[in-house]
């Protein structure tokens, strides 16, 4: 497994991690032991960068996690984030990132992820309430108490990274970024190689679209959150699947299959940036580990800009885009 630099304060990934979300909610019915074997299958593929958050399950996904590396925590790299506030009953309670929440947020990941210091410790979402310079101010104290190794953001816009930034040194953005989620390049890319920030890239198969395992909504569990989102509805189904069967032309005629065409293409990009797809199979996370070695010709990067090009994706990424790009 090919280890990459997280940006320039001197964390170090595999380029490809493993998304733990899906095992605990948002995307059908997940089987608690067969997770804790991906997890365990992926370390032993190299696959050393972990990302969950408390709010998946909600709080589920980290007590999860944190069971499935118990005895092997030296071999992870552990990310998990604060900020999307639920409660018990898994109702959303909005953004925070005040102070107290964050201090509050930190002590109750340590404990359901059973370690004493978190990797990679990112704001989920920013929280307009606040000026950022508090929320990354009580985030730099975590780091101080030994309790956090380095701060991330997730779905920050630049003008609030650059801030951030001058509080405390970020390690890492994580924004969704794909074939099918190219917004990113506008100015996020640029921002983050200049601030010498890495650049985690969630959903980067598009949550599952360019896996070509998707054919229609029927394919996904009724519980799926996928099919509240815009891009998966009605016309913009149907546009966005003659998209990604270019993908599937373009993978068979290179003999690798579309998950590691599009792992591949956004490893591609950069040198600083890190893919972390999701699956809750043993035989996709084996699939997508081998797309850190698939290269291209540019007459191939050509083909799938053509097929594929920026802006072609019909639809939001979310139902509700309030909460992104702050």
């Amino acid at each position: 497994m090919e280890e990459r630099q997280l940006g320039s304060l001197g964390l170090k990934v595999s380029a490809l991690g493993l998304g733990c979300m899906g095992m605990s909610e948002f995307y059908g019915k997940s089987e608690a032991g067969e997770a804790v074997r991906v997890i365990n299958r992926a370390l032993d593929l190299g696959v050393n960068f972990l990302d969950t958050a408390d709010m998946y399950g909600p709080f589920t996904n980290e007590v999860l996690v944190g069971k499935a590396i118990a005895n092997r925590r030296s071999e992870v790299i552990l990310a998990t984030k604060f900020g999307n506030s639920r409660g018990p009953n898994g109702e959303f309670l909005g953004v925070r990132g005040d102070p107290e929440y964050v201090r509050k947020s930190c002590d109750a990941s340590l404990k359901r992820l059973g370690v004493d210091v978190i990797d990679l410790y990112y704001q989920h979402r920013v929280d307009t309430k606040v000026p950022i310079e508090e929320t990354i101010g009580a985030m730099s104290e975590l780091v101080e108490a030994g309790k956090v190794r380095f701060l991330g953001m997730s779905e920050a816009a630049p003008a609030t990274v650059r801030r951030a930034h001058a509080t405390f040194p970020i390690a890492a953005l994580q924004t969704e970024y794909s074939l099918w989620s190219r917004e990113p390049e506008d100015e996020i890319l640029r921002t983050v190689k200049e601030l010498g920030i890495g650049f985690v890239a969630y959903s980067p198969l598009g949550r599952g679209f360019l896996t070509g395992q998707i054919r229609n909504l029927e394919d996904l569990d009724e519980m799926d959150a996928r099919r509240r989102y815009p891009r998966f509805q009605s016309e913009n189904f149907q546009k966005n699947l003659e998209l990604a069967d270019k993908v599937i032309e373009i993978a068979q005629r290179k003999g690798v299959t579309p998950a590691q065409l599009a792992l591949a293409w956004v490893l591609r990009q950069s040198e600083n940036i890190v893919a972390i797809p999701g699956t809750r199979k043993i035989s996709r996370l084996e699939e997508n580990v081998e797309a850190v070695a698939v290269t291209f010709a540019q007459e191939e990067l050509d083909a799938i800009e053509a097929a594929f090009p920026k802006g072609a994706t019909l639809g939001d990424r979310y139902a509700v885009m309030d909460s992104v790009n702050r």
